[in-house]
């Protein structure tokens, strides 16, 4: 009998040791890369742990969980670990989805910047050919957000997306496709128009789509420089719209040319595409560039007014002089040319 209880004696103390042995943290090692897949379960995860020599024992770290009532909020991710880490940090760290940051590229949009200017900020950003964004924005294929924005298809349009593609400072994981690329950008400028409150009403009201907001927006964008000039300037183009006068814009032919002129010719104005607001009445096919949200708001709320035309000055202020009549216009050029 004495010898039968010193033998379960025995048996009880070696295994006390056993799981004590089993629970303690793994020898200390390198820092080690694991991902738990989205509907993993703790014991799923107690095992990678272990086949990945973070942990002695799977089936130890499993009983623990369950003694401290852990593991249902373990959250899916790429993480790293070092062995010789203690069941309590490990816990900590996938509760709190504390994941591996992954790389980024960071890139910026001007606002005002064109469709190609665009695609070529992006390649340059991701290593790639100017060519590879610029197919994405001509035809917007496979792309959710171009259904939600009623992005039209236009045989005259120079680029599909031209307009839509918001201007800012980006931040995306550097694995992005080029597609996602893009739409993380139609997807920032569904953003900002949220932020505008009532802004479909506004529209509605005005009796514009989406697509001829931005357009205005984008005349706008790279006709004003001063912020407090632009629902002015957009009041104009209305004017000029609801007259039936043509917009005669100096940026709608820029956009047509390789290269940007300090001073358009007579024989720029003349080019013939539906795009030249000196040739052809009402709004171009499209946007012109990307309108920054100031513009936006100012198409959508332009300053009620009787100007018909404006002049840039000349005094470096990058003001305009704004004009009821054309021979207040002429005046206002005049004054402009003095400065």
């Amino acid at each position: 009998m004495l010898i039968i209880i010193l033998l379960l004696a025995a048996l009880g103390g070696g295994g006390a040791w056993y799981v004590w042995n089993g629970m303690q943290p793994a020898k200390p090692g390198q820092p080690v890369t694991f991902t738990i897949e989205k509907g993993m379960g703790s014991s799923e995860i107690a095992d990678l742990l272990e086949d990945k020599g973070i942990i002695r024992k799977g089936l130890f770290f499993k009983g623990y969980l369950k003694w401290v009532k852990e593991g249902s909020s373990f959250k899916a991710g790429t993480y790293t670990a070092a062995p010789g880490d203690t069941y309590d940090a490990l816990i900590a760290r996938l509760n709190a989805g504390d994941v591996v940051k992954k790389a980024t590229v960071a890139f910026t949009i001007p606002e005002g910047y064109t469709a190609r200017q665009i695609a070529d900020k992006l390649a340059a950003a991701w290593n790639q050919k100017p060519e590879v964004f610029l197919k994405i924005i001509d035809s917007g294929a496979g792309l959710e957000a171009v259904s939600r924005l009623g992005i039209p298809e236009n045989s005259q349009l120079r680029h599909r997306l031209e307009g839509y593609l918001f201007p800012e400072t980006y931040e995306l994981v550097k694995e992005s496709t080029p597609e996602q690329v893009v739409e993380a950008m139609l997807e920032q400028l569904e953003k900002k128009l949220d932020s505008v409150g009532g802004w479909q009403a506004k529209l509605k009201e005005r009796g514009l789509s989406l697509h001829e907001l931005l357009t205005v927006a984008s005349l706008v964008e790279r006709e004003v420089v001063v912020d407090r000039e632009r629902p002015i300037v957009a009041g104009v183009i209305y004017n000029r719209l609801d007259k039936g006068q043509k917009l005669e814009i100096d940026a709608t032919v820029q956009y047509l040319l390789d290269k940007q002129k300090e001073r358009l010719y007579e024989k720029d104005l003349k080019v013939d595409s539906p795009y030249n607001t000196y040739k052809n009445e009402g709004l171009p096919p499209g946007p012109i560039s990307s309108p920054g949200l100031a513009s936006i708001k100012a198409a959508l709320e332009p300053e009620a007014s009787d100007y018909y035309f404006y002049v840039t000055k000349k005094d470096g202020s990058q003001g305009h002089l704004f004009g009821k009549t054309y021979k207040e216009h002429l005046a206002n050029i005049k004054k402009s040319e003095q400065n």
